[in-house]
């Protein structure tokens, strides 16, 4: 590989990195606005908002672990891990700290939107760590397997298996703490794991671009990653 073309895949593997942690950040700080969806008549999602983010998260992780391989792929999970959690010290110092009396947003409104924000980045977080991993895990078994074949495989077996991990234990501790009650857990586990699922479904055509493109660009053969 060129100098030229080693300089855009570190600028391309920053800016997945970036796409990533935003995505991921985004989650944990919008996740108690619900809202349904009718998914053409055939099914109505109630779910939050958090979960519209999430997926994308899957699919760069999936898209780097394919191009960059699976040290790549653990070394942004590990990135997301370290931005989420120093979000969370801010928006805990920024909901502690009192509002003054002129404040646009005063303490009170603050924590109403926020102050869940610590129990569901830790909720998030261990189902997160155990799904990515699980995910990237199952990816480069299925890769190794096929020897590079059937993309589609490895990305929808992955990223459904991982999902399912996820829902379970993010609702578990969420229910099991107080902020979402028991009462809602079955239709909600229910309404996220369909909708991780369609979406991973719906994306598997722009990770099949994505991936022909970058091998192009970057001259590599079927199951060859770059080595940065």
């Amino acid at each position: 590989m060129s100098d030229n073309s080693k300089r855009d895949a570190e600028r391309l593997y920053l800016v997945l990195t970036g796409v990533f942690v935003a995505s991921l950040v985004a989650c944990n700080l919008i996740f108690q606005k619900f809202f349904s969806w009718d998914f053409f008549g055939i099914y109505t999602f109630e779910i939050s908002v958090g979960i519209l983010p999430y997926p994308i998260t899957f699919l760069v992780t999936d898209i780097i672990s394919e191009i960059y391989g699976r040290k790549k792929a653990d070394q942004v999970v590990i990135t997301g891990l370290i931005a989420s959690v120093f979000v969370l010290a801010v928006v805990l110092l920024a909901d502690f700290v009192t509002a003054t009396s002129w404040s646009p947003v005063d303490g009170t409104t603050f924590h109403k939107v926020f102050g869940l924000t610590g129990m569901a980045v830790f909720a998030s977080m261990v189902a997160y760590l155990t799904a990515q991993f699980i995910d990237i895990r199952i990816f480069h078994f299925w890769k190794k397997l096929t020897e590079g074949k059937h993309l589609w495989l490895r990305n929808n077996f992955s990223t459904i298996s991982s999902q399912l991990v996820d829902t379970s234990v993010v609702l578990l501790l969420l229910c099991g703490s107080g902020v979402i009650g028991w009462d809602k857990f079955f239709v909600l586990f229910i309404n996220g794991f369909l909708f991780k699922v369609l979406v991973a479904m719906l994306d598997t055509p722009i990770l099949y671009f994505a991936i022909w493109w970058l091998r192009r660009k970057f001259n590599l053969s079927l199951g060859e990653e770059i080595r940065l």
